[in-house]
């Protein structure tokens, strides 16, 4: 062998030949059986190959490839395993001069059927795919980098290479369970398929480069819905698993495109599969972190929000295919939950890795997709379109409440914009008790920037606030600029909330909640006052009854109070309104304990049927809180002001708001501008003291004006219809005379400057004027 290496060395020209003639040596050993020979030309063969070096190696390597060829075609599997341990030593020399002639095709094809062997003999069996393995390592390592050999990119080669390598990632259970021992485990886990496997995956996704990610991701799809191997899941998340930590973290989005359009694909498969594309979906978007959304940031969610719609369709047409209304898969309800609860859960996954404004956009654009009965979005009509519209509104609204747990800002007004605020808030008036619930959850978490919630999970009176540990910090002005923007409208929809008969316990420790996140992040004196105010408003709702709420209600609204005043109260740290609202707590433990949260948010709330007989001691009194805080430097004058929420257009967006109430609005319009309101007042003299008697004045007057159009409103709501008509056709009377007046002074001539007369007959009688003598109107004169 020295003499043959030194031969070859000195004169590579007659490399070629002995190439040709060892391989004629080989072949003719093969098929007469001499293994021993065959070994000897194979190990001389490896040996020159391993020495040389020189120009002229190609036509040699010719020849080598010609022998390995003959082996791995051979039944035998010494002989099998024989040529592909040459192959492989031959891949890892790195040649001098590229070959633009060879083919790789046969040897990709032979050693994924290798990768498959189902030989009877388990080690044998196991040896064979190992092989098979390992040549296809080495069929990449050779070509891979080398841009002009054969390109093993293409689909035809990933086709074969990639799944022979799943199925083998795939039989991991087999080979774990036969090991007989721990030690014998630890020395088979060096040499399992499995992990040579999931090794030479990850080399030959670490190689891909931007333009064959595609190529390499197809096959993993196919080879899982051939395998029907999305349902259990496992196995699917371990491949993505691998894939996502082997690739360019710059490709990452490539991966997350492919997985979407293949749910899209799968549209009108098995909900367990689809979910379980979905979850994997969610894990490869933690993997990828930033990378994993890419430039089409909407497009993602998008998808994942049609599947969700068409899933809501599945689920109430019992059909995939909604047109023909005729399938032959039978759709279970269950599993499109389990699917629809899947793609929410994604969401919030791709939201987590978001930046902060992106976040947003997202928030908007979901928010945007919600039907509601104000929106653009088409509403459905009867009682099929009313189901699929809330089973919509509650999936989209989970999704929302998805993201913005995960949502950090600092800045409320960039957080919330106006548009997005609006249209959540009207999903709050909906009749809906569970969209309800969303959406003061969705805005807790929003509010809630310091994890305070879980503090306020539990309604109750305590005595000492510090045991919660509260983190506070002063309210920025950026949150008080969106306090002056917005605070009316959220005090007007807890207030609107609150008078909900289909209000359950969750609702009011979200109300109870969403109170002391606002006092605790958002709130300066100013909130603080309107605040006490609107709880007090909510106590008298309770008290006064004018909505017939259940005996469980009125309890729960008191106790609400209590407990939200009993906090406020430590907070603000103003000892006679401390002491005020301990003594009322103290005066209904003994009294009245039903009105107190420990008796009313149990799992049995003790109730009384004798509101309505309550005594004065147990209400907390506007007039004495704003006389105490008033003493330190609070706004007693907006303190004793009762709190009247303002009636805006929106109420009219809410499916419950009669056309009374509509009709109360435009009533209220013509009222202002009827003959009576236009009789002007005296010229004023206007001077220092009118000036600031007007600034101190401006709030009476608002609350005075507010009330006035309350009691418009609750005429319209509670005032018998024979009366209501008759005020209409009053007003419609004075109209109609108006009108007629107007048309008169329209329809008759006016008298014609030429001096027309007429006379007591109605015969008209000219007298000529001339036009210089015409008295004309000043106006008219140029």
């Amino acid at each position: 062998m020295e003499k043959l290496t030194f031969y070859a060395l000195s004169a590579p020209e007659k490399l070629d030949r002995i190439g040709a003639y060892l391989s004629e040596r080989l072949i003719r050993d093969v098929s007469r059986h001499r293994y021993g020979y065959v070994c000897i030309a194979m190990e001389a063969l490896d040996q020159l190959l391993m020495a040389c070096h020189c120009q002229s190696i190609n036509l040699f390597v010719e020849s080598f490839l010609k022998m390995v060829a003959k082996l791995l075609e051979s039944e035998k599997p010494n002989l099998q395993i024989l040529g592909t341990n040459s192959f492989v030593k031959f891949a890892n020399i790195e040649e001098d001069t590229p070959s633009y002639h060879r083919s790789y095709d046969f040897f990709v094809s032979r050693f994924s059927e290798m990768c498959h062997s189902s030989h009877d003999d388990l080690d044998i069996r196991t040896k064979i795919r190992m092989s098979g393995i390992k040549g296809l390592q080495g069929v990449v390592r050779k070509t891979v980098n080398d841009e002009l050999q054969a390109n093993i990119w293409d689909p035809q080669h990933m086709d074969k290479i990639v799944p022979s390598l799943l199925f083998n990632l795939q039989h991991v259970e087999e080979t774990e369970s036969r090991s007989p021992s721990p030690l014998q485990a630890t020395e088979k886990e060096k040499e399992s398929p499995t992990e040579l496997a999931e090794r030479c995956l990850r080399e030959l996704l670490g190689r891909a480069a931007y333009g064959n990610i595609k190529n390499a991701i197809k096959p993993v799809l196919i080879h899982l819905d051939n395998h029907s191997l999305w349902e259990p899941k496992i196995f699917a998340t371990c491949c993505f698993r691998i894939i996502m930590y082997s690739i360019q973290p710059q490709h990452s989005h490539l991966v997350i495109q492919q997985l979407l359009g293949h749910l899209d694909a799968n549209s009108k498969s098995a909900a367990t599969v689809r979910a379980g594309i979905v979850e994997v979906l969610s894990e490869a978007a933690v993997i990828a972190a930033s990378g994993s959304v890419g430039p089409t940031v909407l497009e993602v969610f998008n998808t994942l929000l049609r599947q969700l719609r068409l899933s809501i369709d599945y689920a109430l047409t019992g059909s995939y295919d909604c047109a023909a209304g005729v399938s032959t898969k039978i759709i279970k309800e269950h599993e499109e939950r389990m699917f629809q609860e899947a793609v929410i859960k994604t969401i919030g996954s791709f939201a987590s890795t978001l930046p902060t404004y992106q976040q947003s956009e997202v928030m908007v654009f979901i928010m945007n997709k919600v039907p509601l009965p104000s929106s653009q979005q088409s509403i459905e009509a009867g009682k099929a379109g009313e189901n699929r519209n809330r089973l919509t509104q509650i999936m989209l609204l989970k999704s929302l409440l998805q993201v913005s747990v995960g949502f950090q800002c600092s800045n409320m007004l960039t957080a919330l914009p106006s548009a997005f605020l609006d249209r959540l808030l009207s999903a709050a008036l909906m009749e809906d008790a569970e969209i309800r619930l969303f959406v003061l959850e969705i805005l807790i978490s929003f509010i809630d920037r310091h994890g305070n919630r879980q503090k306020f999970s539990t309604i109750s009176t305590i005595s000492d606030i510090s045991v919660l540990k509260l983190k506070v910090d002063k309210c920025s002005r950026q949150d008080t600029v969106f306090m002056k923007k917005h605070g009316q409208q959220l005090y007007r929809h807890i207030y609107l909330i609150c008078k909900e008969e289909s209000n359950v316990q969750a609702h009011y420790e979200a109300l109870y909640s969403m109170l002391m996140l606002i006092s605790i992040e958002l709130a300066n004196e100013e909130v603080v006052v309107d605040l006490i105010r609107l709880v007090l408003a909510v106590q008298e709702i309770a008290q006064i009854n004018e909505d017939n709420l259940t005996a469980y209600n009125r309890c729960a609204l008191f106790a609400l109070g209590a407990a939200y005043l009993n906090l406020i109260s430590q907070l603000t740290t103003v000892p006679t309104f401390c002491q005020h609202i301990h003594e009322v707590i103290q005066m209904r433990q003994k009294e009245a304990p039903y009105l107190l949260p420990e008796d009313v948010f149990v799992e049995r709330p003790r109730l009384s049927k004798s509101l309505d007989r309550l005594g004065p001691e147990v209400f907390f009194w506007q007039s004495k809180i704003s006389e105490v805080l008033g003493g330190s430097g609070y706004n007693s004058d907006r303190l004793s002001t009762p709190y009247i929420p303002q009636l805006t257009d929106e109420d009219r967006l809410s499916k419950r708001k009669s056309i009374g109430e509509t009709i109360s609005l435009q009533v209220e319009v013509e009222s202002r501008n009827s003959p009576e309101r236009e009789q002007r007042a005296p010229a004023e003299e206007i001077t220092y003291e009118t000036l600031k008697k007007a600034i101190v004045d401006s709030v009476a007057v608002e609350e005075q004006e507010r009330e006035r159009r309350r009691q418009v409103v609750e005429k319209f709501q509670k005032a018998p219809f024979e009366e209501i008509a008759a005020h209409c056709g009053a007003r419609a009377t004075l109209l109609q005379s108006k009108l007629n007046q107007i048309f008169e002074i329209t329809i008759r001539p006016p008298p014609s400057p030429s001096g027309t007369i007429t006379a007591a007959y109605g015969q008209p009688q000219n007298h000529s004027i001339p036009v210089y003598e015409m008295k004309f109107p000043d106006l008219c004169v140029y």
